[in-house]
């Protein structure tokens, strides 16, 4: 049978290189099954990724006692249920202009009652049915009937400021603001909207059945947050990916000047993606909050980055007349290499982040990883066999009209005045990194709630007023334990629990303290500790349980915190703890001590600085050894170090000069730019150690590396930076943290990559291989 122009022309180059990856070339068949396997997989995972993999169950835990202490905690205690002050599902914030009026009572009045009437609400806890605290237990309400008169209203007012449970906790030190606290009833929730909007909307609905009131009302709390949060995520995981997608694939139309290129380059990242979000789905790890907006981003841009280098590599075989089965092997054999080397050192990058110590930076390390790995499975299988299919016969079109192919030449004059004044930047480059790193290291921790909200919106406006009227929506505590040598009627008791109030209250950023003490000194009468500590018997044991445990020996203050910055909380708690400390010196046989998530925060604060050092740190040395190895040169391996490095070093510097702090994405985007910042430098190692293969010049081995590889260097990145910049339009403060630090990295290591690699090849050469 005679052999069509194509398979001759093949033949003809059948000597064409066919290590490695060019071998994928001569087996399409199992490509194309591979691709079709992954793809059935990771589509089950979208539908049920149960069908696979059976939902895991969780372990027992044992939660038998391990100590003296712990056995103490295991004696009987009343049948009796703790007030609840902290922790309910949501919060629902009321405003007015004047609570305390016959309008606003009543109205208030029929929301509560209308909340309560709904089949998905438990309870309803607000400050008219705040626990007594009158020595017979007999509740009174906070408002008056809507006829009482103005007086009467404004005696309320008083006493309802007055009163601990309420003043300050339940109701703003204005009158202005009171919470409703809502815990839900989840048996009756159908979707997200029954625990959030409709919540609200019923509200409303009640207060405009009842004229002349003003109420308004905001909701937050955990469950509306967390709804929120996701819900936000979902959207702007499709919302933003789209963005980038288009913008990348014009930004790729206008340097490549060839559609069927930039359409076959951009499907194989598009399937990784694809691949990725759904295999995650058989991990429970989607719901990470970087996985929605980052991650697909991120991926998107790493398999393009792999694949603008293979298209530019096709696209110069088959314009210098190569066909199309030839050419692709060729290339593959040519970058196949380089671009496996940098999925692994991107790979290596991210995957050291599960090294840090907090959940969310170890599983989008994971997620990371994962996607990698299969988008470079993607970019080596997907763009080879459709550049052998009809639709990649005109692959090559547009080559020498490309945007950059046109105008790499004005540029090349960089290269030679780099190599004749290889020395000046090499030692500058050096000098500046060390100076960079010092100023990089006066960057300082922090940690913030609200910085994972979009801001503008409801969530965050709701944080903030609880922040200005209440305190704060997060609460810590003091916990107080005593030793069996003490007995829980003592005064002693009461005594160390007024002083730890005193701590507390001394501390304006701590809001509304309240206690077991803070309750006594509400109740009437007067004298000291040991002569009102017998009125602690007299509390409702409902309220009493929630600050109190006397068979235990334990009791706790609790207090709220504002949602500024965790580090802004560290001389305060620093302070409260050296009080705290002298409270328990000046009483033997007590334990006093900070406590709650806010204060864990704190405690572990460094940790972040921490868990950057070890992640850059860990990567840095796995890729210097695996670079090392690869190339056979510990020599290529140390000058890698230097422009890998120097974008990280410049980003931070950038960041101290902005007064910006190091935060949990600050980790993150620092370690994933290392891992796409060393995709370029494997790149122009690997053609510089061929071309060195080919000449005794040094200087004309890197100014043909610069020549084959630039085009794709400067593409990449310029396509990397437009994808960065399509998250800038997100709302969301680690969004745009995360963007701004990808693009300023990228951009420094395209600079370093082109002026410090080449100086310090220059000056360092090496023998020739």
């Amino acid at each position: 049978m005679p052999h069509s122009n194509a398979e001759s022309n093949d033949d003809a180059f059948a000597d064409a290189p066919r290590n490695g990856f060019g071998r994928l070339v001569d087996h399409a068949w199992l490509v194309a099954v591979v691709i079709v396997m992954i793809t059935t997989v990771a589509t089950l995972g979208y539908i049920d990724p149960t069908l696979l993999v059976p939902a895991s169950e969780e372990a027992a835990v044992d939660h038998s006692p391990t100590s003296e202490s712990d056995s103490r905690k295991q004696r009987a205690t009343p049948n009796i249920r703790a007030a609840q002050l902290a922790g309910f599902d949501l919060v629902l914030l009321v405003h007015s202009e004047d609570l305390f009026t016959p309008a606003s009572a009543a109205a208030l009045r029929h929301v509560v009652s209308r909340l309560e009437s709904l089949p998905q609400v438990d309870s309803v806890h607000w400050m008219d049915r705040a626990p007594p605290l009158n020595i017979f237990g007999l509740r009174e309400p906070v408002f008056p009937k809507a006829t009482a008169s103005e007086s009467r209203f404004d005696a309320a007012k008083s006493k309802a400021l007055s009163n601990p449970m309420i003043g300050g906790f339940m109701l703003s030190s204005d009158g202005k603001s009171t919470l409703v606290n809502v815990n839900i009833d989840w048996l009756f929730v159908r979707n997200d909207e029954d625990c959030t909007t409709a919540i609200r909307e019923a509200a409303q609905q009640a207060a405009s059945e009842i004229d002349g009131n003003d109420l308004s009302f905001q909701l937050t709390g955990r469950v509306p947050l967390e709804l929120s949060l996701r819900k936000r995520n979902r959207s702007d995981e499709r919302t933003y990916q789209i963005i980038a997608n288009v913008f990348t694939m014009v930004m790729a139309v206008i340097l490549f000047r060839g559609v069927i290129a930039v359409l076959i380059v951009a499907l194989a990242p598009g399937l990784g993606v694809y691949w990725t979000l759904g295999l995650l789905n058989y991990f429970d790890l989607q719901d990470n909050p970087f996985n929605h907006v980052v991650l697909p981003i991120l991926i998107s841009l790493v398999g393009f980055t792999d694949g603008v280098h293979m298209m530019v590599q096709i696209r110069a075989n088959r314009a210098s007349g190569m066909p199309p089965r030839a050419a692709t092997r060729q290339a593959l054999s040519e970058v196949g290499l380089a671009c496996g080397l940098t999925s692994l050192t991107t790979a290596i990058g991210f995957g050291s982040l599960s090294l840090a110590h907090h959940r969310v930076v170890q599983e989008f390390g994971w997620c990371c990883v994962l996607g990698v790995v299969v988008t470079f499975i993607a970019v080596v299988t997907v763009i080879p066999l459709l550049c052998m299919t009809p639709l990649g016969l005109r692959v090559q079109s547009g080559h020498s009209r490309g945007w950059v192919d046109r105008n790499f030449g004005r540029v090349q004059w960089i290269v030679d005045s780099v190599i004749r004044n290889h020395r000046r930047f090499a030692i500058g480059g050096m000098l500046g990194l060390a100076v960079m790193v010092g100023i990089s290291s006066l960057l300082r921790p922090d940690e913030r709630r609200n910085s994972a909200l979009p801001s503008t919106g409801e969530e965050l406006e709701a944080l903030q007023a609880m922040d200005r009227d209440f305190g704060g929506l997060e609460t810590a505590k003091v916990e107080v334990e005593w030793t069996e040598d003490v007995e829980s009627d003592s005064p002693e008791v009461l005594q160390v629990l007024q002083q730890v109030d005193a701590a507390l209250q001394a501390e304006p950023l701590i809001g509304f303290p309240i206690s077991i003490a803070t309750l006594v000194a509400a109740m009437p009468g007067e004298g000291d500790a040991a002569d009102r500590a017998s009125l602690i018997e007299l509390l409702p044991p409902q309220l009493k349980r929630a600050f109190f445990t006397p068979e235990h020996g334990t009791a706790m203050a609790m207090f709220r915190v504002q949602d500024l910055g965790i580090a802004k909380y560290g001389p305060v708690f620093e302070r409260v703890e050296q009080r705290l400390e002298t409270i328990a010196q000046e009483h033997p046989g007590f334990t006093v001590q900070l406590a709650g998530d806010a204060v864990w925060r704190w405690r572990n604060l460094y940790q972040i600085v921490v868990d950057l050092a070890l992640s850059l740190g860990t990567a840095i040395l796995i890729i210097f050894i695996v670079l090392s190895i690869v190339y056979r040169s510990l020599r290529i391996g140390l000058i890698s170090i230097v422009p890998n490095v120097f974008p990280l070093a410049a980003t931070g510097t950038l960041l101290v000069f902005a007064g910006q702090s190091l935060e949990i994405v600050s980790v993150c985007a620092f370690t994933v730019c290392l891992g796409i910042a060393v995709d370029d430098t494997i790149h122009f190692l690997t053609r510089y150690n061929e071309e060195r293969k080919k000449t005794d010049d040094k200087a004309e081995a890197i100014r043909r590396s610069f020549v084959a590889v630039g085009t794709a260097l400067i593409i990449t990145t310029i396509v990397l930076v437009a994808g960065f910049v399509t998250a800038l339009s997100s709302d969301t403060r680690d969004h745009q943290i995360f963007a701004i630090m990808g693009i300023l990295t990228i951009t420094s290591a395209l600079f370093a990559d082109l002026i410090f690699l080449p100086a310090l090849l220059t000056m360092f050469p090496g023998r020739k291989r």
